[in-house]
């Protein structure tokens, strides 16, 4: 996992790297625009492209970054500790509307147990 501390007082932003790992494989626009979004969060603000993420509990939200036609999720949770951490992060494929899907919930849920394990 590696963790970020921004040059302002703000909240740090953590990953788990596995979805590091993913964001990297982003196109570098929707990585700009994911940063500048975790970045409002960091500074306690809610960015346009942020909404929760149902089904998960309080404090799980995801970023809808949309580049050239794709669509790019990056899932990150509030209050899990001190920190921001970003738990997935993948380009949405299914054709299926806007919901997203269910193995990938089930990946951020089992993230986000494990981290709650480790950071006991």
């Amino acid at each position: 996992m590696t963790t970020y501390k921004k040059v302002r007082d703000t909240r740090k932003v953590s990953w788990i790297k596995a979805a590091q790992k993913d964001f990297a494989d982003f196109p570098a626009k929707a990585q700009a625009r994911a940063a500048e979004a975790l970045t409002v969060i960091a500074d306690g603000a809610t960015p346009d492209i942020a909404k929760p993420l149902s089904g998960l509990g309080a404090g799980v939200w995801e970023l809808a970054i949309k580049e050239r036609g794709d669509a790019y999720r990056v899932i990150y949770a509030l209050q899990i500790d001190d920190d921001i951490w970003v738990v997935h992060a993948f380009q949405k494929k299914s054709k299926k509307g806007i919901a997203t899907p269910k193995q990938e919930i089930d990946l951020v849920r089992e993230r986000i147990k494990r981290l709650k394990e480790a950071l006991k």
